[in-house]
């Protein structure tokens, strides 16, 4: 370099800098107790693909010794984000957090094509953020189901012009509702019997179009148990898409929407059906720590989240699970982890004690039950090769449990198992349902 020039830095480094935890960072010791746990890794047997190569990519840059390149990118949108190399950490090194500062630093520095700017735009600040627009988008896609337009399409050929990952999608997708729980049932709902505790149920957006009788049935189960339930109708999306898209300052605008709207309601517990929600919901006090004015009704908040399972374990009445109807055999069910409930929520035997509370059921442990399902958000829309790759080995261990019902805990588990299920030629045998829908359909009449 000659004599008075500066070396140029380059702008995706310096982003990198001011975004990583470096703290977090220097914590990793190498130690490789995470590799067993990344299904990434499992996969592929890459050091790159494992989260210890990850960080030491991102310490890499830091201390200059590499440049951001396509690979490394490609190497930060590779992971799943299901964080079970958290609880195997011995460190306790906060590797979600830092893949999301990762993403986000390199979302802020690329330039997208003009067709990929425009789906991010719309999904991430034109319909996610706004619960009114989610319901015309509910009901945009019943009229499509109902209307007949779907059969046309499907009749016609037209779904051809779409990859075939999203076409596969498009087939399980159950029944769009353009109304939401609140609206179809109401906002407030007394306890059964003696009151334990007044809850506010998050709804969620994906949930509360595709998923609103699992929602009902949430406040059922609550009410069932002794909860008072309400349901604040000015809460939005929770953010966890955006984040894992790299889009951190709209997932903290909605935080601080929704901390808002449920302190107001003045609730003891805040509570959640979709392991991928809650994930996000108990760490809205990390998302705004560097926020003064919001620092601590984000803790208040985030030490209010659960899921309802837990919920139901830990404070609830017991609920009468006996048989309706005289069942021959028990039936067998098996469970699939929700990768953010499990690994962030830390609430992996709480959905099997009420699984072991059906009376008739018999549960079967499934192997590798905790091991990502390749669904992760929509890692199974972006990364559709690893995630089929992901799928098809637990397809395996689904089907050696013989199960009638496989159940999970997370919208996007719950279609990513019924397109496993389609996939390999299961449907005659097995049905996979929301762990909420199971359990009401056997609460004793």
């Amino acid at each position: 370099m000659a004599k008075g020039q500066t070396q140029q830095v380059n702008p995706l480094t310096e982003k990198l800098r001011l975004r990583l935890d470096e703290d977090q960072l220097t914590n990793c010791m190498r130690c490789g107790f995470c590799l067993p746990a990344c299904p990434t890794f499992a996969e592929t047997g890459l050091e790159a693909e494992s989260p210890r190569g990850r960080i030491a990519l991102m310490k890499a840059v830091t201390d200059g010794i590499m440049v951001p390149d396509q690979a490394f990118e490609d190497q930060m949108n590779h992971c799943l984000g299901c964080r079970a190399c958290e609880p195997a950490c011995p460190a306790g090194v906060k590797y979600g957090q830092l893949i999301e500062q990762a993403r986000d630093a390199i979302e802020d520095h690329k330039e997208h094509k003009p067709m990929v700017k425009v789906t991010r735009h719309a999904a991430f600040k034109t319909v996610f953020p706004h619960q009114n627009r989610m319901k015309w988008l509910g009901r945009g896609l019943k009229f499509y189901q109902k209307s007949g337009l779907r059969s046309v399409a499907h009749a016609t050929g037209a779904m051809k012009l779409f990859p075939k990952h999203l076409r596969d999608m498009e087939k399980i997708l159950p029944d769009a509702s353009g109304r939401g729980v609140a609206e179809l049932i109401g906002d407030h709902h007394p306890a059964k019997g003696e009151k334990i505790a007044t809850v506010a149920l998050f709804r969620g957006c994906i949930m509360d179009v595709l998923f609103t009788e699992t929602n009902i049935h949430t406040v059922e189960l609550l009410t069932e148990a002794g909860f008072e339930v309400v349901i604040p109708r000015e809460q939005n999306c929770c953010g966890a898409l955006l984040t894992h898209s790299g889009e951190a300052e709209g997932a903290r605008e909605l935080a601080r929407r929704n901390i808002k709207t449920f302190k107001d309601a003045g609730v003891d517990y805040i509570v959640s059906n979709a392991g991928g929600c809650g994930a996000l919901l108990v760490e809205y006090d990390h998302l705004l720590h560097e926020d003064p004015q919001w620092r601590d009704d984000a803790v208040w908040f985030a030490e209010r989240v659960i899921d309802i399972s837990e919920l139901l374990v830990r404070a609830g009445r017991k609920l009468d699970f006996s048989p309706n109807s005289d069942r021959q055999k028990p039936v067998r069910i098996t469970y699939q982890d929700s990768c953010h409930l499990r690994n962030v929520m830390r609430s992996a035997d709480a959905p099997r004690q009420l699984m072991r509370q059906v009376e008739g059921a018999q549960f079967i442990e499934m192997k590798n039950a905790d091991r990502c399902c390749g669904s992760a958000g929509i890692y199974n829309i972006t990364q559709p090769a690893m995630a089929g790759q992901i799928l098809d080995h637990k397809m395996g261990h689904v089907e050696a449990t013989e199960a009638s019902y496989l159940l999970t805990s997370n919208p996007g588990c719950l279609l990513q198992m019924k397109h496993g299920i389609e996939e390999h030629g299961l449907s005659g045998q097995m049905k996979a349902v929301h762990i909420v829908d199971f359990l009401h359909g056997q609460l004793k009449k």
